[in-house]
């Protein structure tokens, strides 16, 4: 059931989110407890974040959104020769590394937003580092396969295998080194992660085993706050995400082609499926075609938004026929999500995210800086908007998203995954926009994921018509195991007419809803 309370946190591990409610206890806001959370989460969810990776925020403050991007960018080293003769960005090691912006992210949220001590947030964390946690089965799993796959890159196995082997379901998992480097980013206000000793270790590791992660590339970074992008929806709704560098244009491209259709009707569950598949087929292709580093976008993110352009994309959805779209002609010119909301009316949709998994599997050592594998979203195709440069920022999958009615504060929610995060924003909204179901519903009801092929990836529980109608119109579909993890992991949390919230957390991972 979903959670109904005046303040509230939704996160995808349980200890992370009662860290986050432990806050608000405590006379914090909703930041304080996204931000607990959050740094939580690097602690009792390694497999899917760490202390080396990105992240984005949207903010619900005094009538208005904020959003920050909080991404690193690419060593000044990566020039496009750098990776000469290389057919695409490499999947692990240094060479995937960019500069990780999170921590400087968590300080910017802090600093601007917060009501407590920026080091009381830490508290949680480091207590779960020092003394030890139970490592829940979800995570275990996950952390077996993953460890397989790094155990030989620099600094992984020392950190993460110290017995030769991942950690069991019910282990106590302990990391003292962790805990060391918390404690310095919370006395520092995140600084010495950039400027400091941990700066310095980084820049070190990176230069004994090949990066070129430098100390200058460190103390560079900077956050930024932006102006969030925004589509209508069903006439009163509005879907708002981060622009460029981040993937949310393709969900805010899909959905201002569906919202050319009638609604979904409740009694066809085939309405889930067939119009979103094609939408997202299509924004997909103008995503990876046309989307990278912000600097080098131009005009094109409003093109790509424009309405009139969106309805010529959407004049090619063919409902009852199987496409593989190109990517159009606009006018010329794995991850962590959680939510949190607070008795005042802030409400926060956080993301933050080591890529895949564990990240790059580099690790420094007797740090726990497990470090992201951001920089494999880069092009290697000569003058495309997305090619890997110097100081610049790649195409990034995590996303969080906030959907306004008539201008005021609807839902914060996310989907974690790659690229699930796009379609399944689209889903999401079409679950509580469309049919009106609460966070929990929405949340529960069977997904698809759109690949590349295409290819049509569908949970086992879809009902058996759905499937058997997607496969007559010519789809290729792949249907998962009832324990796949690769349809994301959704957090939601809904404002009530009355001011108090109704949140839902996933059932596809070991998260938890939590409120008073």
């Amino acid at each position: 059931m979903p959670v109904l309370a005046a303040n509230v946190v939704s996160t995808s591990q349980p200890l992370a989110a009662q860290a986050g409610l432990r806050m608000l206890l405590a006379g914090g806001n909703a930041i304080d407890a996204a931000l607990a959370a959050a740094i939580t989460l690097t602690v009792v969810e390694p497999v899917m974040n760490g202390i080396g990776g990105d992240a984005f925020a949207i903010v619900w403050d005094q009538g208005r959104l904020h959003a920050l991007n909080a991404s690193g960018r690419a060593p000044q080293a990566w020039t496009p020769d750098r990776f000469q003769g290389m057919a695409a960005m490499p999947p692990l090691g240094w060479d995937t590394v960019t500069v990780p912006g999170q921590v400087a992210g968590w300080a910017e949220l802090s600093r601007r937003f917060g009501k407590l001590p920026f080091a009381a947030l830490f508290e949680p964390a480091i207590a779960y580092a020092e003394d030890g946690f139970a490592v829940t089965p979800t995570i275990a799993r996950q952390w077996a396969a993953q460890g397989a796959v790094l155990k030989d890159q620099p600094g992984f196995a020392q950190a993460f295998l110290p017995s030769g082997a991942a950690p069991g379901a019910g282990d106590l998992w302990r990391f003292p080194a962790q805990a060391a480097t918390l404690r310095r980013i919370a006395d520092s206000m995140g600084k010495d992660f950039y400027e400091g000793e941990l700066a310095d270790r980084i820049a070190a590791f990176a230069a004994a085993t090949g990066g070129a992660l430098a100390r200058a590339d460190l103390a560079a970074h900077r956050c930024d706050w932006v102006e969030p992008l925004s589509m209508s929806y069903r006439g009163d709704y509005a879907l708002h995400e981060l622009p460029p560098n981040g993937q949310g244009i393709a969900a805010l491209m899909a959905l201002g082609m569906l919202d050319t259709f009638d609604p979904p009707r409740g009694d066809d569950p085939l309405d889930l499926f067939k119009l979103p598949i094609e939408a997202m087929k299509l924004a997909f292709a103008d995503l990876h075609e046309h989307v990278g580093d912000p600097v080098a976008m131009g005009d094109l993110t409003a093109q790509l938004l424009d309405k009139d352009y969106l309805r010529r994309r959407a004049a090619q959805i063919d409902p009852s026929r199987a496409s593989t779209p190109a990517a159009g002609l606009p006018g010329q010119g794995g991850t962590v999500y959680l939510a949190a909301a607070d008795a005042g009316g802030m409400m926060v949709s956080f993301i933050q995210s080591n890529y895949h998994g564990f990240g790059s599997g580099v690790v420094v050592p007797e740090t726990g800086i497990a470090l992201h594998n951001r920089g494999r979203g880069f092009s290697l195709a000569p003058g495309h908007r997305n090619q890997v440069g110097p100081g610049k920022r790649p195409m990034h999958t995590i996303i969080p998203a906030f959907i306004t009615h008539k201008g005021q504060p609807f839902a914060g929610f996310g989907v974690m995954g790659g690229n699930m995060q796009a379609q399944g924003h689209v889903q999401m909204m079409q679950q509580l926009v469309d049919l009106q179901r609460n966070p929990q519903a929405a949340v529960d009801a069977p997904r698809f994921r759109v690949e590349a092929g295409p290819r049509v990836m569908l949970e086992a529980h879809t009902p058996a018509p759905v499937v058997d109608a997607l496969r007559a119109c010519g789809h290729n579909i792949d249907m998962q195991p009832a324990d796949s993890l690769d349809f994301g992991a959704a957090q939601v949390i809904q404002r009530l007419p009355h001011g108090g919230y109704i949140a839902g957390s996933d059932p596809r991972r070991d998260g938890q809803a939590v409120g008073y």
